[in-house]
């Protein structure tokens, strides 16, 4: 055989050998990706990244997700969604201790990247753990500790990262996808209270990428993804298995509760006793501050939060913030009061009309307050205002004298 057609041949073997090269980095690096827990915070799942060294027996993982609570400002830096997260690296055993003690899974997938993309992603991580670098500010869907991780992964490896579309043709919003875990933990409580604190751009629907702001969805990102036209995921294992977490056994929901209320100051407010009258005077005080502070909220998170999530909010439509001074003078019988009951009886009917038109997802159980608003600003409305008491001291006088004539 002559030389030339053997060229061919060789430049293959050539190559197969360059590619069957042993990695001599002696790291592997994966994903975590934990099962979501009992507590509001971690209903969502967390993320982080293992690093295990075999050459110098080490073996890390990097979490994006640790913050320090004992900070006196905490609280007000949560509100303003001001949330300074740091890069924590501590031992991987110590890490599966913590999930082990919660009960909660831990799933790992091992990245297939060159011996050079695991050093330089190994690299970034180091770099990153340093005190000065360490620190970020924490959004819950652009920003957190599971995007943190995917774009480590896509940016500071070095491979050409592809991540296939795993969503619906349908895409879903940034609040269908909370609502999945909120629903499958029946955390009707903790559901309300994020819809009227959310505004209506979290109902942008979700790009594929956006989409692994949450863990699971990132898991599935990587599984469907391709690192310079190979699968990214060399090996995917269940690490901790765990139970499925109960869900939440609430008697009360939102929804129960409104709907109860909603029946009994119905029927109460045709009725004419004065007990009947008395409590209603008390219940609206309760129940108009109730509302008013939901909607001082709405607008305080609106002005102050430094994100848009909480902007553009329409539910301050019907919780209105002036309900919160108006509470403490319901019982009143002034005109005044009848005309601001009026104007809250035709906003909130005209929000129940424009219900499925409104450009935000309004939480289902809004919708008995908003019959409870209409019916006692109805009847609010309508309450005889109190007259003012004239003396006519003339007729009092003429009154009197007829009355002596007579005597």
């Amino acid at each position: 055989m002559k030389l030339r057609n053997l060229l061919p041949y060789l430049f293959l073997l050539i190559c197969c050998a360059a590619a069957a090269q042993p990695d001599t980095s002696h790291l592997r690096i994966s994903l975590l990706t934990c099962s979501p827990g009992v507590e509001l915070y971690s209903t969502f799942g967390h993320t982080a990244l293992r690093v295990t060294d075999s050459a110098h027996s080490v073996d890390m993982v990097y979490n994006y997700g640790t913050f320090d609570d004992r900070d006196p400002n905490f609280y007000a830096k949560f509100t303003k969604g001001i949330m300074l997260y740091a890069l924590s690296n501590y031992s991987y055993q110590e890490f599966l201790q913590e999930y082990a003690y919660e009960h909660r899974g831990v799933i790992e997938q091992a990245l297939q990247l060159t011996g050079e993309q695991k050093q330089k992603m190994y690299a970034a991580l180091q770099e990153n753990a340093r005190e000065e670098n360490r620190y970020y500010n924490y959004y819950f869907h652009t920003d957190n500790c599971t995007t943190r991780a995917r774009d480590m992964i896509e940016r500071q490896s070095g491979a050409s990262v592809v991540f296939k579309n795993i969503l619906p043709e349908k895409r879903p919003t940034y609040r269908n996808l909370i609502y999945t875990y909120l629903d499958n933990g029946n955390q009707y409580w903790s559901k309300f209270g994020i819809d009227m604190c959310l505004g209506s751009n979290f109902d942008d629907r979700v790009t594929n990428n956006q989409s692994m702001f949450l863990p699971d969805y990132l898991m599935k990102g990587l599984d469907n993804a391709t690192a310079d036209s190979h699968p990214l995921v060399l090996q995917k294992q269940v690490v901790v298995a765990a139970p499925p977490v109960p869900p939440a056994s609430n008697l009360i929901t939102p929804m129960f509760l409104f709907s109860t209320l909603l029946v009994i100051t119905g029927l109460l407010s045709f009725s004419t006793n004065k007990w009947a009258l008395r409590f209603l005077n008390v219940f609206d005080c309760l129940f108009f501050l109730f509302v008013g502070v939901f909607g001082l909220l709405i607008v305080t998170l609106w002005a102050i939060r430094v994100d848009i999530v909480c902007r553009n909010n329409f539910n301050v439509f019907w919780a209105l913030p002036t309900h919160f001074f108006v509470a403490f003078v319901v019982y009143l019988k002034r005109k005044w009061l009848q005309q601001y009951f009026r104007v809250v009886f035709v906003l909130t009917f005209l929000f129940t009309l424009c219900w499925f038109f409104i450009p935000q997802q309004i939480n289902v159980a809004v919708l008995p307050l908003l019959g409870i608003i209409m019916i006692r600003s109805y009847f609010r409305g309508n309450l005889p205002a109190k007259k003012r008491v004239t003396t006519n001291t003339t007729n009092i006088f003429n009154s009197s004298k007829a009355i002596n004539i007579e005597l």
